[in-house]
């Protein structure tokens, strides 16, 4: 019977622990792929200025950057393509988002569109929001139950500023995000969704939400 010192069992108890995380890692990544998980995200970015009435001269800069989502495709090489559309689907170029819109996100490369509708919009002296969650596409309403995104509709993203004092905080906030590849909600985009979220939407998500919040609060 092998007897182990103190050190040789404190190591295989480490190796062991080491292994444990890397096999429910594993089981995790798997349950996000198949749509059996969920996860929520947030990305910041924060800018302190150097009095309040200057913080409120940015918020409301912030405000109106916030609400014209087109021109964050112009952001960096990096990003996505947004363009904003009303109800019917008709194209809202260079006009402020509005609750019920629909917003056309076009991922780089050759991958298919993505669509979300706006669900709320909030503005007030100290915060300014809105809400999308992943939907049909408006040109395609005879298909109401197949979701055009590579997340499912209880998927939910929050771009929000909020000024405190003389600082601005701009956020992206993801909740219950699970790969749209199950049922009719997926239609014939099972396995692109799928590729798509296990190609690094995860790392490419964080690039490019971290753009649009540095971009919100000019930093």
């Amino acid at each position: 019977m092998a007897v182990h010192t103190f050190e040789q069992y404190a190591e295989l108890k480490f190796f062991h622990m080491g292994i444990k995380d890397i096999i429910k890692g594993a089981k995790q990544a798997a349950q996000l792929l198949t749509g059996e998980q969920s996860k929520d995200t947030r990305f910041s970015s924060k800018q302190t200025y150097i009095d309040e009435q200057t913080a409120a001269q940015a918020f409301e800069k912030a405000k109106e950057k916030l609400f014209r989502v087109e021109a964050w495709s112009a952001i960096s090489a990096l990003s996505s393509t947004f363009t904003l559309h009303d109800t019917s689907g008709k194209r809202k170029k260079d006009q402020p988002v509005q609750s019920g819109d629909y917003i056309c996100i076009q991922l780089p490369g050759p991958l298919p569109e993505n669509w979300v509708q706006v669900q709320h919009v909030h503005t007030d002296g100290k915060e300014a929001s809105f809400t999308v969650k992943p939907s049909q596409s408006p040109h395609e309403k005879e298909s109401p139950q197949e979701v055009k995104h590579f997340f499912t509709a209880e998927a939910s993203s929050t771009f929000q500023i909020i000024k405190e004092g003389n600082t601005l905080t701009a956020s992206e906030i993801g909740k219950d995000e699970v790969v749209n590849n199950q049922a009719e909600e997926a239609g014939d985009r099972q396995v692109v969704n799928t590729l798509v979220a296990a190609g690094g939407w995860a790392g490419f998500q964080k690039i490019q939400w971290q753009l649009v919040t540095d971009y919100l609060v000019d930093k």
